[in-house]
């Protein structure tokens, strides 16, 4: 009886070490997945108005459990990556390589017309028909102004400030049909100074998005959801011709939250922030918040890298 007791209870404690060594390793594991939902922007928020990776060019992708993004670096983030969400936008450093000044067309890729485009006099708002691709649908309204306040129907010589509000929505399937990807994103942007004779550029704006992907995997099910945004506040770009300008006043706060749930378990979630402020100065400040650790870094300007301590 002593020897099947002892038995029980050999078993019993092994059967508990594998539940302990099991959790730590699914904990170990959300963790790496969490780090890596940093390192991309999501599907369909390249469409909008934001401080997120309009450097790379590249599109939004739907982040799943099992990406990777290697060690973390001094700034937080793994895999050599300088910001999260894809990149810090060109505009905000500099402008892009071989000329052309900061946000030369308002904003990204907003602001150009195609015949879908309608102005109301009434309003002043120039309306574009909503546009669909790959399951996202991009809705786009325009105001352009002169200095003196004059609203227009497009863009000319004249123009000294244009205002957006786009919004891009949808729900993307794979073919398989067992991850599913909803999304719900928009921004606000205000760019002034446009005008020839114009000294200064100024550009505030907002975003906002979400993204909510369910499916299955050899885990078990799961939902992952990512919450991102950036806030432009002040933003001053002295305009000087035959040189690289940046800004020199104003400040971008950026964020991203990301909640992994299976079925089953608690759910894991991290946050990081990131704060670029500029003082004048030819070197920007980067603070850095992810969880519960913080990192005080610098940028040079223009079109530099960070360097974190």
């Amino acid at each position: 009886m002593m020897k099947r007791s002892a038995r029980i209870l050999i078993l019993g404690g092994v059967a508990m070490l594998a539940a302990a060594c099991a959790e730590q390793i699914t904990s170990s594991l959300d963790q790496s997945m969490l780090d890596a939902a940093f390192l991309s922007s999501p599907l369909g928020f390249e469409n909008t108005a934001s401080s997120f990776s309009t450097s790379s060019g590249l599109a939004g992708d739907a982040f799943m459990p099992g990406a990777r993004g290697g060690s973390r670096g001094k700034n937080l983030l793994g895999g050599g990556h300088d910001f999260m969400g894809g990149g810090f936008g060109e505009d905000f450093l500099g402008g892009v390589f071989g000329g052309g000044r900061p946000f030369e067309h308002g904003e990204r890729g907003g602001t150009e017309l195609s015949s879908s485009c309608t102005f109301s006099s009434a309003t002043g708002i120039v309306t574009c028909a909503a546009e669909t691709r790959g399951g996202v649908t991009v809705n786009r309204t325009i105001v352009f102004k002169t200095t003196s306040g004059t609203a227009q129907s497009a863009r000319d010589s004249n123009t000294n400030s244009i205002t957006t509000h786009i919004t891009a929505t949808g729900t993307n399937t794979r073919r398989d049909s067992t991850v599913i990807t909803t999304i719900n994103h928009k921004s606000d942007r205000t760019v002034t100074g446009l005008a020839s004779t114009a000294t200064q550029r100024t550009v505030n704006g907002t975003s906002a998005g979400s993204e909510t992907t369910t499916g299955k995997d050899s885990v078990g099910t799961f939902t992952v959801a990512r919450v991102i945004g950036d806030t432009t506040s002040g933003i001053i770009i002295p305009i000087t011709s035959g040189k690289p300008t940046y800004p020199t006043a104003g400040t971008v706060i950026r964020s991203m939250q990301v909640t992994l749930t299976y079925a089953g378990k608690t759910p894991a979630t991290s946050t990081r922030r990131e704060v670029v402020t500029y003082d004048g100065s030819a070197t920007a400040k980067l603070v850095i918040t992810q969880d519960a650790t913080t990192k005080n870094c610098t940028i040079p300007l223009p079109r530099g890298r960070p360097t974190c301590s």
